[in-house]
């Protein structure tokens, strides 16, 4: 495994959407292991494991099967996205204008942007509600200002000290739920542990789809973090260390909810039975995951704000912001998702999270998009300069191959979803089950590299222009 090529990296990230020239780039490959384990063993993932046995009713074991399929089945696509990152040395958002055009991509950008903000958002209304429940004095506002700081600061600082942070909390957390898990199962309340619930196919398939889709919400931004690599990490070293961290974080989280409620009386909220399950212990759980939220928000800052300078750049393309612009943005995202948390109400924010579920609905066909064209098309070697060209150099302003598949993509899914704002009438027909990720992926793939190889104008653009590298 590569290490770096430079030790004396600066604290404070001083490149944002730029290249990451070979000097600059740093760091271990196995930092990606200790950032996705770290970054998902966290209160939202616990709560979103516990929806296999609260909501769709199934027992302990299928739904830890259940939840075991999601994440290795989704993690597969997270980290192909991040084994991107050495090899071109730029965010993942900027480099979609190399399958979409300049322009083609700024939906694109425009939904994974508005995806972290409400990830952000919602995440300090819950850093604020953890505080509170660990120090009744703090105010919930209070609570969220000071998550929202804790957050912002980390942001800031950015590449680097995410990564610190996260080899540290990899440790404690890791020791720490492993430590709960001990406790719950030695103090469970419920003569219904093992036999509550029962298989059901719609309820075993929506918990698939609950994980694989947390997996795949990491896909806009999961290879910023990888990007800062030695151009010479092997991919397959990228990808593993990806993979590993994230689907086995993950699964620990999503199953330490599902044991915790099953351990505690029926009806309780998912946080509140971590709570009283983990009795003596509970209060210290619960700072854990509180730390454990404010550090890993910093990362929804971080991608909204490189979300927002790449929109910006699109039209300033002579313009590539230093640190000191993404701290000037980051704190304005900051104040903005402050000014509404505080002020807006707890259904409101649920609201906005509902309509987050929704955007990710158009963010399997770009998934699909990006690694067919990475992989299996250009194979890893695209033009940079053309990247950061107002006119989109050799990629156009606008693909229309991508756009239309991209179209396509989005349009198959409907009859399958199933989102707080819309349920398609197959997810209706089998019981509320959501497939709709599954159709994108299937239908997008091989349309998009056949229209994309099938025109001879794109061919030709696969060997124009210096190359920034390959597989």
């Amino acid at each position: 495994m590569a290490t770096s090529a430079t030790t004396s990296a600066p604290l404070i990230e001083k490149h944002t959407i730029g290249y990451v020239p070979p000097e600059d780039r740093h760091g271990k490959v196995r930092d990606l292991f200790t950032l996705w384990f770290g970054g998902n063993i966290a209160p939202l993932p616990i709560v979103t494991g516990a929806l296999g046995v609260q909501l769709f009713h199934l027992n302990l074991v299928w739904g830890i099967v259940a939840i075991l399929v999601g994440h290795l089945v989704g993690g597969v696509l997270m980290a192909l996205h991040s084994a991107q990152g050495p090899q071109m040395g730029i965010p993942q958002m900027i480099q979609s204008r190399a399958q979409f055009g300049s322009l083609g991509a700024l939906l694109v950008v425009l939904i994974a942007g508005v995806m972290y903000i409400g990830f952000f958002a919602s995440n300090i209304v819950l850093a604020g509600k953890s505080l509170h429940g660990v120090v009744d004095s703090v105010p919930v506002p209070v609570g969220i200002v000071i998550g929202a700081l804790g957050s912002g600061i980390i942001g800031i600082i950015g590449y680097r000290f995410i990564h610190v942070l996260n080899r540290i909390g990899t440790w404690v957390l890791g020791i720490g739920i492993v430590v709960g898990f001990g406790y719950i199962l030695t103090h469970i309340q419920t003569d219904d542990f093992l036999t509550r619930g029962s298989f059901n196919i719609s309820g075993w398939l929506a918990t698939v789809s609950l994980a694989a889709l947390w997996q795949i919400a990491f896909a806009p931004y999961v290879s910023d973090y990888s990007r800062y690599l030695p151009a010479n990490v092997p991919v397959a070293a990228t990808f593993w260390t990806t993979y590993l961290g994230s689907a086995l974080g993950s699964s620990l989280s999503f199953v330490f909810g599902a044991v915790a409620v099953l351990a505690t009386p029926v009806g309780m909220d998912t946080m509140d039975a971590v709570k009283l399950a983990t009795g003596a212990i509970g209060p210290l759980m619960l700072v854990l995951f509180l730390l454990s939220v404010i550090s890993h928000n910093a990362l929804n800052l971080y991608g909204a704000v490189l979300s927002l300078i790449t929109l910006v750049q699109t039209f300033a393309y002579h313009w590539i912001p230093t640190a000191k612009s993404r701290a000037v943005i980051s704190i304005i995202v900051l104040l903005a998702c402050c000014f509404a948390a505080v002020g807006a109400s707890a259904d409101f924010i649920g609201h906005f999270v509902d309509m987050v579920l929704v955007l990710l609905v158009v963010l399997v066909p770009w998934t699909a998009i990006n690694l067919i064209d990475f992989y299996a098309i250009h194979k890893g070697q695209y033009d940079i300069g053309s990247i950061f060209q107002v006119d989109g150099g050799i990629y156009g302003r606008y693909n229309p191959q991508a756009l239309l598949a991209y179209a396509i993509g989005i349009a198959v899914q409907i009859p399958f979803m199933n989102t707080p704002l819309y349920v398609g009438p197959v997810s209706a027909h089998i019981n509320g089950a959501d497939l709709s990720w599954v159709v994108g992926l299937l239908v997008t793939s091989p349309l998009y590299f056949w229209l994309a190889t099938r025109d001879s104008a794109y061919r030709r653009r696969l060997t124009s222009g210096k190359l920034a590298g390959s597989l």
